[in-house]
């Protein structure tokens, strides 16, 4: 296989090639912020979307440099990354955004440094999963409300303590709820739920993630007619829901199968899916 390569503060570099210190802050104070993406056929998808995300992020975090972080600045990197590493356009792409400089806790400059990883793809559209998932909920470690909860920062234990529980109890995903007890997010992905045939995710105010594709699937089910309420959520609500699905950048859309004794269908999931295909 060919040498493979990274971006790193606008220079590629071999991805077998260290670039960060022992006093990068994301390293030592989880001090930064991340975006997965998708290309598929060379268009990466929702730039907006991960451009707006981005910025606000960063001006959330005190960073300077937002203002040249924007879609066409995602669209060019993505593009000289399959261009440098003659990928086929079929793109997961995660995009690494750091404070630089020095300091402990309180940082001595706020200038941004980054880095855009990607890994080739053999698909050329989003795939709804063949066999449904298996949950549980997690609740040893709850999700804080506050002006970090929309984003997806490096500061990813709880991420990581319920990737362990998932493992231990073999589950194909976890949810996480937030400080009140309501239902929040996955690991990985934002919470659809269709109950009553109304489909009902958990909202911002709840401490989700701002998914990017949480929006686009909000946006083609209003396209489509279809009700979409963002809500406080009991998780009690999955023992007696008819479908549940989560949604992220990279995967698209991921039917769930079980909960517990409990059985979901999946037929929203398979219409949401194609529409969300017709659009890339």
């Amino acid at each position: 296989m060919s040498q493979q390569y990274l971006l790193f503060n606008d220079e590629f570099q071999a991805v077998d090639v260290p670039v960060l210190t022992a006093s990068n802050r994301s390293f030592k104070f989880g001090d930064g912020l991340f975006e997965s993406m998708r290309m598929i056929d060379n268009k990466l998808q929702f730039a907006d979307l991960h451009a707006d995300r981005l910025v606000a992020g960063m001006k959330v975090l005190k960073m300077d440099g937002h203002a040249l972080m924007d879609d066409y600045f995602l669209r060019q990197k993505t593009a000289d990354l399959v261009k440098k590493n003659r990928w086929n356009g079929n793109v997961r792409f995660r995009l690494s955004v750091y404070r630089q400089g020095a300091g402990v806790y309180t940082p001595e400059i706020n200038k941004a440094g980054y880095i855009l990883e990607g890994i080739p793809l053999k698909s050329n559209q989003y795939e709804l999963n063949s066999k449904g998932l298996i949950i549980d909920v997690f609740d040893e470690i709850t999700k804080p409300i506050n002006k970090l909860s929309n984003f997806k920062t490096s500061n990813a234990l709880l991420y990581v303590m319920a990737g362990i529980f998932k493992s231990q109890n073999r589950l194909d995903e976890a949810m996480i709820l937030n400080q009140n007890g309501f239902l929040c997010e996955s690991i990985s992905a934002n919470v659809f739920v269709v109950y009553n045939s109304q489909i009902y995710t958990p909202a911002l105010t709840e401490g989700c993630v701002g998914g990017v594709m949480r929006s686009a699937i909000m946006q083609l089910c209003k396209m489509n007619d279809i009700s979409l309420i963002e809500a406080q959520i009991n998780p009690e609500i999955l023992k007696e829901a008819e479908e549940v699905f989560i949604t992220n950048a990279t995967q698209g859309i991921q039917w769930v199968m079980g909960y517990g004794r409990k059985r979901y269908f999946n037929e929203v999931s398979k219409f949401l899916i194609d529409k969300l295909n017709a659009l890339s």
